[in-house]
């Protein structure tokens, strides 16, 4: 890979500790011993991905990693300190945008994960700056490994989008938004640890919280990567409810933009007609009295009729006999 992982910490028995574990998952790090090193790293080499030792002598790590974010936007960026600090908490994340923050010391498979999730951010954004499709459904489906019910859900999401978009007098620019918000619309659960995604049971108050964060982590990808407008609010709001009891914003029915309604009905329906772990799949029937049972509440009621109709022409077409007059 031309892309780095680098590690910054002014404890040698640390670096150490970090090259080693992640040689033997195949992957060379650098490093360095402070904040000065850093930087020199980061001008002459492509850092995808930094994990920075906060409390450090001379440039400490928020500072690091400020300064990283004018130098090298594109890096995603990891805290470290030795101990939980709220306050540091809530300045790396609003002044340097950090991807993570960790407590030192770390348990080693919860940071090998963090660090390949941020390597996938990374490419992921890359990628749609490059207007590589093939590159950005690729990493897609990719993150979808995290959580094997998902399989293909992205891709089908913006399938079912497409043709409630072509039923409405949207414009072409509308349209090609909505296919790309449909597949990035999950693109924030890069975030979300494997362990959450594929549990079984209810989750706890944290794990929600976690969860509910995925449209923000999502939407800030799509800022990064530059995207439209359109696309940053399809992965921003199509958790929002029609009611207004939907997250992150609470917004209600005509507030919420059409493109992520229209995701949200298509989301939903995917969800119901696929297996998960806590539930068989529903079929076509039962998922569509499930998306009426859903009208005015949770759904637009217009939308959830027009893509019945969709779906019901479908499986017309579908039964009928080739040569048949219908």
């Amino acid at each position: 890979m031309t892309e780095h992982i680098l590690f910054v910490d002014d404890e040698d028995c640390i670096l150490e500790i970090a090259e080693a574990m992640f040689e033997q998952q195949g992957i060379r790090i650098l490093t360095a011993r402070n904040g000065e090193e850093a930087l020199e790293k980061i001008e002459s080499s492509e850092i995808a991905v930094i994990v920075s030792d906060h409390h450090m002598p001379g440039m400490m790590g928020l500072d690091l990693l400020s300064r990283i974010k004018v130098i090298s936007p594109d890096t995603v960026k990891i805290l470290m300190t030795g101990f939980a600090d709220l306050e540091t908490a809530i300045e790396a994340i609003n002044r340097v945008e950090v991807f993570r923050f960790i407590v030192k010391p770390w348990e080693n498979t919860q940071l090998v994960e963090l660090v390949m999730d941020a390597l996938k951010r990374y490419r992921l954004i890359k990628s749609i700056v490059k207007g590589d499709e093939a590159a950005m459904r690729s990493l897609v489906r990719a993150l979808e490994l995290k959580d094997p019910y998902t399989k293909g859900h992205s891709e089908r999401v913006a399938e079912y989008a497409l043709s409630i978009a072509g039923k409405l007098d949207l414009a072409a620019e509308d349209i090609k938004a909505i296919q790309y918000g449909s597949w990035l619309h999950d693109c924030g659960k890069i975030g979300v640890s494997e362990n959450i995604l594929n549990y079984e049971g209810p989750l706890d108050d944290a794990e929600i919280h976690i969860m509910r964060n995925h449209p923000m982590w999502g939407a800030e990808v799509a800022r990064k990567a530059r995207l439209s407008e359109t696309i940053v609010n399809i992965i921003l709001f199509h958790h929002e409810r029609y009611d207004g009891k939907g997250y992150p914003s609470g917004l209600r029915d005509g507030k919420i933009p059409l493109e992520a309604r229209i995701v949200a009905v298509t989301d939903i329906y995917d969800a119901l007609t696929t297996e998960r772990p806590y539930r068989k799949a529903y079929d076509k029937e039962k998922a569509l009295q499930m998306l009426f049972s859903m009208k005015g509440s949770v759904l637009d009621p217009e939308l959830v009729d027009l893509f019945s109709h969709i779906i019901k022409e479908e499986n017309r077409l579908m039964e009928t006999p080739a040569g048949s007059d219908g």
